[in-house]
């Protein structure tokens, strides 16, 4: 294997090096997935209670072909649950935002919005409007609530619009895992018709994400990845 000396070519030269340990219908499932990736719909968690439920929708997001997921953590700090994400986790992007000052959703808001979304509040509140009018015209972050007083009065006043879905029966919500894997199935098949020429990953966002992918899938890739920096060294 040839190695460059260039910078701008080290992360072509890492690929090529890990990649020797990885199978080839791996790396073919990887350029599958990643042809689909999306960061043009994105889901925001604020506050999660329970982790198992987060976690589930680490698991659905990555279904659907989402790549990010931003948390706002307040009293409750997110970590992954391993048996629920199914590995879901190491596929996914996350983003936690916590403020000592109590800001989190302020920053999570700001960061979003600096990038392009509408922010989308999920609640069964009066004033929402129902899903089958919420339509992918533009980027969308969709933000849920915690499992026992769902999305924060901060969040309904920050947001851009609040959306629910509608409920034939007793009780007026659904899991909360359930209700991303609704949201994001029908954003989604929403969004084709619109052919946005940013819905998929750049080129640029790809490579990123496809050195993550590898590092995480090959055994000792930190150790590797030494390997593979001390003979470019020998070479300059």
């Amino acid at each position: 294997m040839s190695l460059s000396s260039s910078s701008e070519n080290h992360e072509a030269d890492l690929l090529n090096y890990l990649g020797q340990f990885i199978t080839d219908h791996k790396k073919e499932v990887m350029e599958k997935v990643l042809s689909q990736r999306t960061r043009f719909i994105t889901v925001v968690l604020e506050d999660i209670f329970k982790p198992h439920n987060a976690s589930a929708v680490l698991r659905t997001c990555d279904c659907f072909g989402v790549q990010d997921i931003h948390v706002i953590e307040k009293t409750n700090q997110y970590k992954i649950n391993p048996y629920v994400t199914r590995g879901a986790s190491q596929w996914v992007d996350l983003y936690k935002y916590f403020e000592k000052d109590g800001s989190s959703v302020k920053s999570c808001f700001q960061h979003l919005k600096k990038h392009g979304y509408r922010i989308a509040a999920t609640t069964p509140a009066e004033g929402a409007i129902s899903i089958h009018d919420l339509e992918p015209d533009q980027k969308l972050a969709l933000v849920f609530g915690n499992e026992h007083e769902g999305i924060s009065q901060e969040v309904k006043e920050e947001a851009d619009l609040l959306v629910h879905i509608p409920m034939l029966g007793f009780t007026d919500s659904f899991n909360i895992s359930v209700s991303a894997s609704i949201f994001l199935f029908d954003l989604i098949k929403k969004a084709q018709k619109y052919e946005h020429a940013d819905f998929f990953l750049s080129e640029k966002e790809k490579e990123e994400i496809r050195i993550k992918w590898y590092r995480n899938v090959v055994k000792h890739s930190e150790v590797h990845e030494k390997v593979l920096w001390d003979k470019v060294k020998g070479n300059t």
